[in-house]
């Protein structure tokens, strides 16, 4: 199983996640260039950006700010061209229309009309088709789910930012929709709406949804995720399932018995186990020192790093490296 594909030599839209069934979204080579009035300065949002998500799987896209992710979100909804490439949504080109019915969609910020909660949500149902009996019933339920029982009858404007955001997530769930698009749905929400949330999503893919998750809360994302992409600069720097992405390549944890921790770096000891970690090279040298003490290896497993500490390794020194080829330029005086 591949453990994730880094950018460079051309990276690959598809890492072998259940390759044998069809996309629901998917961007091949896809690059969006934004420019000034005068076409005088020009910016990269996504440069030959390639990914493919599958049915049934809560997949997370993550990156900093100025990333592209908010780019390649509008892409698929039609709301803007590429520059160059192609996409798919549902197994239709990007930006047709009738496939949008089958999506809901939640923006980073929500802008609804000035109108009661439940009128709301039920005219954003009816944008999509749906008609009573069955808006009336999924709108009954968005309410109830989403705890908006009690504020259904006030205007959207008078409501707070975690209320907001609440209904901005029914209006994206009323339609019974085959691929939800969520650009950061938590943002504004309290511990226990994050948690009502986290539930419903998973609920959605256990039920055969598709769930596209743009998120800086990146704990969230390490909870309920598959997949996980990052992007950086417009490019895709890793793309995998979650726990492989996690797991290091470089360091393990020996726990062993029968052995004296106080002579091991970094060791520390539970009742009579001792774990420690050693780079993957010394990892034979390490179990065949703890066999010749007499001492028992327990198990030995990869180092698990946080999503965090993965994404802060890639963006930083992409960042890094972009930020010198920038000044680079400009010191050869090129645009």
């Amino acid at each position: 199983m591949t453990q994730g594909l880094r950018s460079g030599g051309g990276l690959s839209f598809c890492d072998g996640y259940n390759s044998g069934v069809a996309a629901v979204l998917e961007y091949e080579h896809v690059a969006k260039t934004y420019r000034s009035l005068f076409r005088r300065r020009s910016v990269c949002a996504l440069d030959d950006f390639s990914l493919s998500v599958e049915q049934g799987e809560i997949f997370g896209f993550l990156g900093p700010n100025g990333a592209g992710k908010s780019t390649a979100i509008h892409l698929a909804m039609g709301f803007m061209r590429a520059t160059r490439g192609s996409g798919q949504l549902l197994g239709q080109r990007f930006g047709y229309a009738p496939a949008r019915k089958r999506v809901g969609f939640l923006a980073e910020n929500v802008a609804l009309y000035h109108q009661p909660v439940k009128d709301l949500v039920r005219f954003y149902g009816a944008l999509n088709g749906m008609r009573d009996p069955e808006l009336a019933k999924r709108t009954s339920e968005m309410l109830e789910v989403l705890e908006l029982r009690d504020v259904e009858r006030r205007n959207a404007s008078k409501l707070s930012r975690g209320m907001l955001q609440r209904v901005g997530l029914a209006q994206a769930l009323v339609n019974d929709p085959e691929l939800l698009i969520l650009d950061e749905p938590t943002s504004a929400l309290d511990p226990l709406g994050r948690v009502a949330v986290r539930e419903l999503l998973l609920r959605a893919r256990a039920s055969g949804k598709t769930v596209f998750l743009s998120s800086h809360l990146l704990s969230e994302i390490e909870l309920i995720c598959d997949r996980v992409a990052i992007v950086n600069n417009g490019k895709l720097m890793r793309v995998g399932r979650t726990p492989e992405l996690l797991e290091s390549s470089e360091e393990s944890e020996i726990v062993a018995t029968g052995i004296d921790g106080s002579n091991l770096e970094g060791a520390t000891e539970e009742g009579n186990e001792v774990s420690f970690v050693v780079k993957r090279a010394d990892q034979r040298r390490a179990i065949e020192r703890i066999w010749a003490g007499g001492g028992e290896v327990v198990r030995v497993n990869p180092v698990r790093r946080s999503l965090e500490e993965l994404f802060l390794e890639l963006t930083e020194d992409n960042s890094s490296r972009a930020s010198q080829q920038k000044s680079n330029r400009a010191a050869n005086g090129v645009a």
